[in-house]
């Protein structure tokens, strides 16, 4: 989820706290439990510090560590041990305990989205995103707002976070069966053997899709029970240059997370561009298809690596090259 959302959460969390008798009959206790849901909503997301190390950086880390099974108990005992530093509390166990709900909901919904999290590590790497609910959703977050505006008129916030939850858990089995729907409506529409993968828009009824056959990645998107394709990308067998390429520590950022990848080798006056697209990311930029994450090589002529670069590109081929210099020398580690 967005970073607005997972904040809603929290104070939401610290709503639903007033459930048990101790949190609401104590104020000191209840204050300490927002302070500590509101943090833990927010903790696995402080790996956005490896940003200070680059993009690629960010993209090797982001979600995974941060967001595995360790991190749920590493989070939650930080997240407690800063609280009792300054305001301690002898009802500990309660802290703790509504201190690691807060963590452990901003790894599970996260799994829902398509970026996903590498929520089962160490036991299992494998990225994990179930497409189902779109980074943003309107109606959770309009829903925490419904709470807090009910909240501040005087109703019991833990009874009225119960019925809220339990509408976004409603809501997201909805959602999941939504997301099986679109699945097999492309797959009656486009009709082609291979494997389909659908993933949310911040519309209902809107969905991007991905159709791999043996020989192509077929890109587009769902609309109102309509399926049209907007690119058709021949998969093509990897060579010596795509396998020099992988060598560079971005590329190898960008490979260990993204799950969908078209490669692209054009010939350049300086040499070689090799480009890896992410399919999952799609957007249409003067009138043109555009893939936002990406990972670029620049090889010279004597298969030299001049200059790579990893990550989101927002505005377009300028934007792109104004990060990239096929004169630079680089060096691998």
């Amino acid at each position: 989820m967005d970073t607005a959302t997972h904040f809603a959460m929290g104070f939401g969390l610290a709503g639903l706290a007033h459930l048990d008798p101790l949190v609401a009959q104590t104020p000191g206790l209840a204050e300490a439990v927002m302070i500590g849901t509101v943090i833990g909503s927010q903790a696995p997301d402080l790996d956005g510090f490896t940003r200070l190390f680059g993009s690629a950086a960010y993209i090797r880390h982001h979600r995974g560590i941060s967001h595995s099974i360790p991190a749920l108990f590493a989070w939650t005992i930080a997240t407690f041990g800063f609280i009792q530093c300054f305001m301690p509390q002898t009802a500990w166990l309660h802290l703790l305990a509504w201190c690691f709900l807060a963590v452990f909901l901003h790894v599970f919904v996260d799994l829902f989205n398509a970026y996903g999290t590498q929520g089962l590590s160490p036991f299992n790497r494998k990225w994990i995103a179930l497409n189902a609910i779109f980074i943003f959703d309107p109606f959770i977050f309009l829903l925490h707002l419904v709470g807090f505006m009910l909240w501040m008129a005087g109703a019991n916030p833990g009874v009225t976070f119960l019925w809220i939850y339990l509408l976004i858990a409603g809501y997201y089995i909805v959602r999941i069966q939504a997301r099986n729907k679109a699945v097999q409506q492309v797959q009656e529409i486009v009709g082609l053997k291979g494997s389909y993968t659908v993933f949310p828009t911040l519309f209902w009824s809107q969905w991007t899709f991905l159709v791999k056959t043996d020989t192509h990645w077929h890109v587009g998107e769902l609309s109102h029970g309509d399926a049209l394709i907007f690119d058709t990308l021949a998969i093509k067998p990897s060579n010596e240059l795509v396998t020099l390429a992988m060598k560079d520590p971005k590329v190898k950022s960008f490979l260990s997370f993204a799950s969908y990848v078209h490669t692209e080798v054009k010939e350049q006056p300086f040499g070689y561009e090799i480009r890896w697209l992410d399919l999952r990311y799609r957007a249409r930029f003067q009138r043109k298809s555009q893939y936002m994450f990406i990972a670029v090589v620049y090889m010279d002529k004597e298969r030299n690596i001049r200059d790579s670069f990893a990550g989101w590109i927002h505005r377009g081929e300028e934007q792109l090259a104004k990060k990239l210099d096929p004169e630079k020398e680089i060096q691998l580690n």
